[in-house]
């Protein structure tokens, strides 16, 4: 590999994403099993509906960093 500073953004991306695909499902789990996860009727609640919404946000741009990190990679 000719470019090590490229080389270490992509390993960087790599690591940022394997971060975000085991902390952040496991956050959810968390969260789901929280008492204000569901009101009384066991509707969700704005709690679950915001967490769930960050943590899907979070997991797409984790694969959009390992998608970054092969592509480089790769295109080497």
């Amino acid at each position: 590999m000719d470019d090590p500073v490229g080389a270490a953004g992509a390993v960087l991306l790599l690591v940022g994403a394997a971060f975000g695909v085991v902390v952040w499902p496991a956050f959810l789990r968390r969260v789901a099993a929280d008492p204000r996860a569901r009101d009384a009727a066991g509707k969700p609640t704005r709690f679950l509906t915001v967490h769930v919404t960050l943590v899907a946000i979070a997991v797409v741009i984790a694969i959009a960093q390992a998608v970054a990190g092969i592509w480089w990679f790769l295109s080497r």
